[in-house]
């Protein structure tokens, strides 16, 4: 078990009455306990906790009126890791995926796979199915996509990624999961804290369906697997944003960070042949 200290400031000028969802907490699964949290909002206004959507992503709804808006979380989490022998993970046929499934094989907003289904085919399709074809693709968007903060902006989706070969963890995220989807292996987003990661951001990395479960993926390579603290599952990061808006405020700064305090058990596999099973 390893346990991870997360926290968050963000900072905001409200020039009008806006109403705020944040979604920065630490989510509550059977392999990631919240110990403790604190969230703090100044000026002190009453706020709502909100479970939303299929995968019960938390939210904390706030409504603000014109002046400056500082929001603080702060939690300590205890993961439990597990993890799988990688080698012998297969893909699911289609006409055995679970229903709950099969919505992250379908293009989303910002993973246009029916787009980028050929070129996965190309690229990949003569691979063997599973955990290594998955792995595959993490390799090859790592390899000719240049990790460049800024490069990108909120409109930006996998196909642009794949055309400029530059981008923010979101995007490498969003491009591994339309070639995985391109090639029938259903594949999600996910939000989160991330240990040691250079620079202190929120994290965007994925997960991939395979034998019957859940196994995250990172192609930045910029933290590792098992300091990984999930805050949202969805498509893409639509529906995982750390702020949605209502009316007129900008935010002014943001600071995040995960800090690893204790640990019992090692955060990313000593096998390189084995990977971390999903949290959630």
């Amino acid at each position: 078990m390893s346990q991870i200290l997360v926290g968050s400031n963000l900072n905001f000028d409200v020039h009008g009455p806006t109403t705020f969802l944040f979604q920065i907490a630490a989510s509550r699964t059977p392999l990631q306990s919240v110990v403790c949290e604190q969230f703090t909002i100044e000026p002190y206004t009453l706020y709502a906790e909100c479970n939303v959507g299929t995968e019960g992503n938390r939210l904390h709804r706030i409504s603000a009126n014109v002046g400056q808006l500082s929001i603080q979380y702060r939690a300590t989490v205890d993961l439990h890791q597990q993890f799988a022998a990688a080698a012998h993970l297969p893909e699911v046929d289609y006409a055995q995926l679970p229903a709950e499934v099969l919505p992250y094989l379908n293009p989303s907003r910002y993973c246009q796979s029916d787009l980028l289904a050929r070129f996965a085919f190309e690229e990949f399709g003569f691979m063997d199915r599973g955990f290594s074809r998955v792995q595959a693709i993490c390799d090859w968007v790592h390899d000719h996509l240049e990790y460049t903060p800024g490069s990108t902006g909120p409109t930006t989706t996998a196909t642009d990624v794949l055309l400029q070969r530059t981008g923010v963890c979101r995007d490498f995220s969003h491009l591994s999961i339309s070639l995985c989807r391109g090639l029938g292996i259903p594949a999600r987003y996910v939000s989160g804290y991330a240990v040691n990661l250079q620079p202190p951001d929120f994290h965007g990395f994925f997960e991939a369906f395979l034998d019957g479960r859940w196994y995250l993926f990172d192609a930045t390579r910029l933290a590792p697997i098992g300091g990984l603290i999930r805050i949202g599952t969805g498509r893409d990061a639509a529906d995982v944003a750390l702020s949605t808006r209502i009316g007129s405020a900008v935010m002014t700064s943001m600071d995040v960070w995960a800090n690893e305090f204790q640990q019992n058990a090692p955060s990313q596999p000593n096998d390189i042949n084995q990977t971390a099973i999903s949290s959630a």
